[in-house]
């Protein structure tokens, strides 16, 4: 079964209004899939739908470090999620936590974590 069947990526795409975007991959569940299973502590944050980009979802790591891939739909990310043991949360309900803010504040200015 490919990644669009199992977790409903093929009806998803159907239902999109952005109008700019492209459409969520299995390349974009598998980047998610994989980031999680490489770093300790992931959490999903979907962010909604826009006029310019369809549902996208956030994956944040302990550390902060952080990726943001399109998904289709909130129910695709919370059965991958579902299925990696993760926690989902609304953006648009709790923000996005403090710690990834924290590591791109220190990823642009080019330091490390022990600095």
């Amino acid at each position: 079964m490919g990644w669009r069947d199992r977790f409903g990526l093929r009806k998803a795409k159907r239902r999109g209004k952005a109008r700019f975007d492209r459409a969520a991959e299995d390349s974009d569940l598998k980047a998610l899939i994989d980031f999680t299973k490489s770093r300790i502590g992931v959490e999903f944050f979907v962010e909604p739908e826009t006029f310019a980009t369809s549902t996208t979802a956030v994956a944040v790591a302990t550390d902060g470090e952080w990726i943001r891939r399109r998904v289709g739909s909130p129910d695709v990310i919370r059965r991958v999620a579902r299925d990696l043991r993760a926690p989902v949360y609304d953006v648009q309900i709790v923000g996005y936590p403090k710690r990834m803010r924290e590591w791109t504040a220190r990823n642009k200015r080019g330091l490390s974590l022990d600095d």
